[in-house]
């Protein structure tokens, strides 16, 4: 396209029709590979049922799907799966071809397959198993998947169904009803703790039934912790077998009546349906192009979004909610999965776009799981709440739909609801909600928390000043400032804080637990509810843009801890991940809206491939296929909860987006794009009077000293943006005084402090507390820990302060593939009563408790004597966080030395999830009396 060609006109049509094949240009194999996480099976838009091979039965990252374009073995079709997520689960109700004799051994049952023989489209799926010489078609209608096996050599045909395929079986059943009908009841446990799936699986042809289940064996009746069968016939040459399989949430009864969807046995009626069903959906936006793979990009990627979240209730409405109890959705449709942590940013503006009525049952949903769950939904799955990622960005999209007049849900209950989320004190609540800011002390991914509860907390301010809550608006509004308190004036980034202070050494390329699956770089400009505001922090729209450019074109390499997640780098901007989403378009924000079309174009070109590795990270239930939708069609939405889109120069000639049956938008392109005024929120037009009541708050004044703990006497100042403040503090809770000098401490002491302009205005007051060392010990440590997990370096192993079950706070030193060796100087020799050293395991992290650990005494430090050896007995498959403090305590007469060694677990074992890895030690405190 032109680069000075550009998008101007927007105009109603009438009478807008969808009888296009736009489902021709779905490519269902984009985002298979590399680091996409998709799937390539049959499904329709927001269906129960996604039917899809499973090539992954591991559980690996980039096997999250059940599918990945790398490999050449098929274990078997199964009616569930997640589309793009970083997490595994889903995989239910897996049937398998094959012949002879067949096993119930996965490795046996399996088969090999080739990509020459595979295909695809939207609402179909077709491959060969080699082994067998089978040919399997697939497809879909919402809640029903339809098999069509054709079994190309005579002989015994078998249907394998194992239910302890890919994720935990907790408890299954199979009732044979009659040799063509059987009842299926699966309860999980992977991603989602406690999941229930019912299906009702007819044959076209008599089968007879045998299987095995660990508590039930019997004829007509297999259940337990184990279940696999096979239903079998004598086939001849080329003779098929049709599979109907419907699932339900809620019971048997619940998937005869799914099964309805699919009466007849004509599979090519079934297909024709799901691509009609697929049309009506993808011609909500109608782009034209020469170049077919842009067609192909942007059609795919408009499928991927319509892919979930999925609808969850039965035909009758009956649904399984949060409680666990079946419910009835009689005024609104019920649905499950929502990535939201993703979502918010793109694929829900999308939606409010072309699906208004699914916005409002989506929101409907959530306040059903708020009522039954008790609070609103961050990332729910088969209605368990994993509490996967941060924020409560429920309310970002219900605030959108509010502000945009979308109707269909208690916009009242929905306030509620949100405030609720808000007012908890869970995930680092209390602590933002007393000190305007989470800090490294309170919580992990504090600076990421921090900043996103904020731009949550400004969407409740806005529902507040829709329904005429003053009061509520105006505490939100001074919540959703919050990011101030962790913005460093003087770098220009967030960053995180410890004890009142900033911490140091600060890298803003490093990935570490400050923030969520980034950097410093990638959430420094996430402040969406007050771009302006951002602005004028970096010193205005010149050093701002200046900020963007060092961003875009610094080194692509951050450093820190290797995350997968963090992927597409143009300098440190992260495509591959959502908290980078909305950065290319921030120029427009300083007059630039020529850098912003050149980010995005390049985006749009390099990221987007119609090819299985043809997206740069994990699609996350339609969010990175959202990005490119809105940015072809040249809109984009920066502040979710703001009426209207920022825009750019599209990517096609033109563009239809139906808003509803009868009316669409037509975007076409003009000459001459850039002596347009790009779109920006207006906050005095959008909320009327309710601007008046927002008061900009002081931000909270930093602390500085040397460390944390010390060992004679500590200096301590304040310090601040505004350098006109004055600091007021308190010291071991006594009236608070004006600071006019630098304090020196010579004692453990707890200080109080908060800023002031004098104009009865103060920022939160912040404590902070420091340590008197116990004693004068040194350490030497012999081994090198991972700067990451630092704990204020050696002497954090003798500061008298033991880190807690979070690990991921900063408190523990960690050591990789090594193990820890110490030797810590007493400056004397002195009697020895007792030693003990804290580790920590947490082996869903790779961290595992050191074999044994041995302690040594010595005058001379030459010389070691071995005084005990403590193993460990702490199970290494234990799921949750242990602490366990390893004790010596033979006496000893005299010894000014004390070694300390730990030994590593080694490699991770086979039932890891990281076999092969190398595990790490976490050690904090070691105590000598």
């Amino acid at each position: 396209m032109n680069s000075n060609r550009f998008l101007f006109l927007i105009l109603l049509i009438s009478q807008f029709t969808f009888s296009q094949d736009f489902a021709k240009h779905v490519n269902p194999f984009i985002g298979t590979d590399g680091h996409g996480h998709t799937f390539p099976g049959a499904t329709l838009p927001y269906g129960m049922v996604q039917l899809s091979p499973d090539t992954r039965v591991d559980g690996s990252w980039d096997g999250c799907s059940g599918y990945h374009y790398s490999d050449k073995i098929i274990y078997g079709f199964s009616h569930t799966h997640l589309n793009g997520t970083g997490c595994s689960d889903y995989g239910d109700i897996m049937l398998m071809p094959t012949m002879g004799e067949s096993t119930f051994n996965p490795k046996e049952y399996s088969s090999e397959f080739r990509h020459i023989n595979e295909k695809a489209s939207a609402g179909f799926y077709a491959v060969k198993l080699d082994k067998h010489n089978i040919d399997v078609r697939l497809t879909s209608s919402t809640r029903v998947g339809f098999h069509e096996y054709t079994f190309n050599n005579a002989g015994e045909a078998d249907i394998v169904m194992d239910l302890n395929h890919r994720d935990k079986l907790l408890y299954g059943e199979v009732n044979v009803v009659d040799d063509k009908t059987i009842e299926v009841f699966r309860r999980s446990e992977a991603w989602a703790k406690d999941q229930y799936i019912y299906a009702r699986i007819e044959f076209n042809v008599p089968v007879k039934v045998s299987g095995y289940g660990n508590e039930k064996n019997e004829a007509k009746y297999f259940s337990g912790t184990k279940v696999v069968i096979k239903a079998s016939k004598q086939v001849k040459k080329s003779e098929k077998i049709l599979v109907k399989v419907a699932l339900s949430p809620t019971s048997y009864e619940g998937a005869k009546l799914n099964m309805s969807e699919i009466k007849q046995w004509d599979f090519e009626k079934v297909k024709k349906d799901a691509e009609a069903a697929w049309n009506k959906e993808l011609s909500k936006i109608e782009v034209t192009s020469k170049d077919k793979d842009k067609l192909a990009v942007f059609y795919t990627a408009l499928y991927h979004t319509m892919m979930q979240p999925n609808i969850a209730e039965d035909l009758d409405g009956k649904y399984r909610g949060r409680d666990n109890k079946i419910h009835v959705a009689d005024t609104f449709d019920y649905y499950s999965v929502f990535s939201l942590w993703d979502t918010f940013r793109g694929a829900h503006p999308l939606y409010t776009l072309i699906d208004k009525k699914r916005t409002a049952d989506y929101i409907n949903t959530f306040l059903k799981q708020y009522e039954q769950g008790g609070r609103l939904p961050v990332w729910e799955l088969a209605s368990n709440e994993t509490d996967c990622m941060i924020g409560y960005h429920s309310v970002s999209v219900i605030a959108d739909a509010m502000v945009k007049g979308i109707k269909g849900f208690d916009y009242e209950k929905a306030f509620e609801a949100s405030k609720h989320s808000a007012m908890l004190d869970h995930l680092g609540l209390d602590a933002y909600k007393m000190n305007g800011f989470i800090s490294m002390d309170d919580e992990h991914e504090s600076v990421s928390k921090t900043v996103e509860y904020a731009y949550d907390d400004w969407c409740i301010a806005q529902m507040a000043a829709i329904l005429g809550y003053s009061n509520d608006y105006a505490y939100f509004m001074k919540r959703s400032q919050s990011w101030k308190n962790i913005f460093d004036w003087e770098t220009g980034f967030m960053r995180p804080k410890k004890n009142g202070g900033w911490d140091k050494p600060f890298d803003p390329r490093e990935v570490n637990n400050n923030y969520t699956e980034g950097n410093s770089w990638q959430y420094s400009f996430f402040v969406p509810q007050d771009i302006q505001g951002l602005i004028a922090a970096h010193g205005g729209a010149e050093k701002f843009e200046a900020k963007l450019d060092e961003m875009f074109n610094s080194e692509s390499k951050t450093t820190g801890r290797e995350q997968v997640d963090v992927t597409g780098l143009i300098g440190q901007y992260a495509h591959g991940n959502e908290p980078s989403h909305h950065m290319a378009y921030l120029y427009n924000y300083v007059g630039k809206p020529e850098k912003t079309a050149a980010k995005v174009n390049y985006i749009l070109d390099n990221f987007y491939k119609n090819t299985p590795d043809g997206l740069i990270g994990n699609e996350d239930c339609g969010q990175m296929s959202a990005w490119y939708v809105l940015s072809s069609i040249g809109v984009y939405q920066v502040t979710p909860g703001v009426s209207c889109f920022t825009i750019t120069a599209p990517l096609f000639e033109n563009v239809k987006v139906r808003l509803n049956d009868k009316n669409s938008a037509k975007l076409s392109l003009y000459d001459n794009p850039y002596k347009r005024k790009f779109v920006k929120p207006d906050l005095e037009t959008l909320f009327d009077g309710y601007v008046n009541n927002y008061k900009e708050i002081i931000p909270a004044p930093v602390i500085q000293a040397e460390s944390k703990a010390f060992k004679e006497k500590l200096n301590v100042s304040f310090d601040s943006f505004d350098k006109d403040v004055e600091y007021f503090y308190s010291i071991n809770n006594s009236k608070f005084k004006m600071f006019d000098k630098e304090l020196v401490l010579t004692e453990s002491t707890k200080i109080k402090f908060y800023s002031s302009n004098g104009f009865e205005k103060t920022s939160d007051t912040i404590s902070a507390e420091f340590f008197k060392k116990p004693n004068n010990y040194t350490i030497n440590i012999k081994s090198k820990y991972n700067p990451q997990y630092h704990a204020g370096g050696s002497e954090g192993l003798l500061d008298g302060i033991f880190g807690s079950e979070n690990w991921r706070k900063g408190d523990w030193q960690g050591y990789q593939n090594q193990d820890f060796e110490c030797v810590i100087d007493r400056q004397a020799s002195l009697p020895l009563s007792s030693i003990s050293a804290n580790f920590l395991q947490d082996q869903r992290s790779w961290i595992l408790m050191p074999t044994q650990v041995e302690f040594y005494v010595s005058n001379d430090n030459v010389n070691f004597e071995l005084i005990d050896t403590i193993s460990n007995d702490v199970d290494p498959k234990i799921d949750k966080n242990v602490l366990k403090s390893f004790d010596c305590s033979k006496k000893v007469a005299s010894a000014r030395y004390v070694k300390v060694v730990a030994k590593n677990f080694g490699k991770l074992p086979y039932w890891h999830q990281g076999a092969g890895g190398d595990a790490f030690i976490f050690i904090d405190e070691i105590t000598i009396k």
